[in-house]
């Protein structure tokens, strides 16, 4: 059967395939370890359930307006004057079906064919294949376990010219943890203040879950540039909202225009119900999340503790989000390793190791060519401490057996 050339462009989600295998392998009786899916583990807090519980019970299950219900719109005008003191009426606010599509509709609305876009990498694995659909191509700034994962005013000065289209800004990151200081947000936004064609979206979905940084919003960092920023969130990662599907956007009201014009011709509104509990998410009390936060901070220093000396391993300590992405370059010099690669039947170091933990040590990771960085893998330690204990366990186990 013919398909679109369009999906050439695109690869299955790396993360879901993961995901994938390690069920099947439970569904088989294994005793899986799962550090695939980013995806907080707790349950969403009961008064965000119970307002679209009383949604639903109240009727309130039909159509909305495409970009959102008013009360929500408002809720996010408040969050962000609040968090980050930016400024935004409703019509520059729209709402969808979680951040990714929000994140598509931007790149739908803004490129044409040949733009270029501009990003640091690693990267959230959507960003390119994202890109690419909208006919834009991607121009790489590659960073390391030794930047910290993050790329300096200089560097992004060099990758940027005035036929850039867009810059993406994601802090903290997925897959890496890395965040960019409030210094070297004011440095990164001088940049970009000198080529006024620039466009910049800013994905602050894990801006809730940092770790002894302040997070500052390039939008805040310069009033020059707020005029041509998107600012994409959600409530997925802060408040362990994954399944309701709810992303937001705020920016340039022709943008947010042209994102609910595509929007009202494919997925049209977010749920009706699950929009209400986003309002008690946002207007309500907001110690539940830094409770998960403190959470998710004990488990990342638990985790880097754990791998921190492992031969073969530069490991860098996440300031945000709740991943770790170690570096696994030193691993080809183990006397295994050439003997893995045969058994797994893979190319690149990455998928290597993350076949090879899974076949053999029931451990589930992201190989790190799925966030364009090849001698790497993700770990999420958005489960709990026993699993993070018995998972990295068996990495150690693993790794050592490498180097016999």
């Amino acid at each position: 059967m013919q398909l679109a050339r369009r999906l050439d462009l695109i690869e299955p989600s790396p993360t879901l395939a993961i995901s994938t295998r390690a069920n099947e392998l439970k569904a088989e009786g294994k005793d899986i370890v799962g550090f695939g899916a980013g995806e907080p583990d707790f349950d969403t807090p009961d008064p965000i359930k119970e307002a679209a519980i009383a949604a639903l019970k109240s009727g309130f299950t039909k159509y909305t307006a495409v970009s959102g219900i008013p009360d929500l719109k408002q809720a996010i005008v408040a969050k962000l004057k609040r968090d980050n003191a930016l400024d935004y009426k409703a019509n520059q606010i729209i709402v969808g079906t979680g951040g990714k599509q929000v994140l598509y509709n931007f790149f739908m609305a803004v490129l044409n064919d040949g733009d270029e876009v501009v990003c640091p990498a690693p990267y959230w694995v959507s960003y390119k294949d994202i890109v690419r659909l909208a006919g834009g191509t991607m121009k790489l700034i590659h960073t390391s376990v030794e930047s910290g994962f993050k790329a300096t005013a200089q560097e992004i000065a060099k990758h940027i010219t005035p036929t850039t289209r867009v810059f993406i800004l994601n802090s903290p990151s997925n897959p890496t943890g890395a965040a960019y200081t409030p210094d070297e947000i004011r440095a990164i936004a001088a940049v970009f203040e000198k080529f006024p064609n620039l466009l910049i979206v800013t994905d602050d979905i894990y801006e809730k879950l940092s770790y002894g940084i302040e997070i500052l919003n390039i939008a805040t960092a310069s009033a020059k540039l707020a005029a041509r920023t998107v600012v994409v969130n959600g409530l997925s990662k802060a408040y362990a909202m994954t399944g309701w599907r709810l992303g937001y956007a705020a920016g340039p009201k022709e943008i947010i225009a042209a994102m609910d014009m595509l929007q009202g011709q494919s997925t049209s509104n977010a749920t009706s119900f699950s929009q209400k509990g986003a309002v008690a998410a946002l207007n309500g009390d907001q110690q539940v999340v830094e409770q998960m936060r403190v959470v998710f901070e004990k488990r990342r220093d638990l985790a880097y503790s754990l791998l921190a000396d492992i031969k073969g391993f530069k490991l860098f300590k996440p300031q945000g989000a709740f991943y770790l992405f170690p570096d696994i370059a030193g691993l080809k010099a183990a006397p295994g390793w050439a003997d893995l690669a045969k058994r797994t039947g893979e190319s690149d170091t990455g998928k290597i190791f993350s076949a090879g933990l899974l076949n053999e040590k029931l451990v589930a990771v992201v190989p790190g060519s799925a966030f364009g960085y090849e001698n790497g893998f993700r770990i999420s330690y958005a489960t709990s401490e026993a699993q993070i204990e018995k998972g990295l366990a068996r990495i150690r186990e693993f790794v050592g057996a490498l180097w016999l």
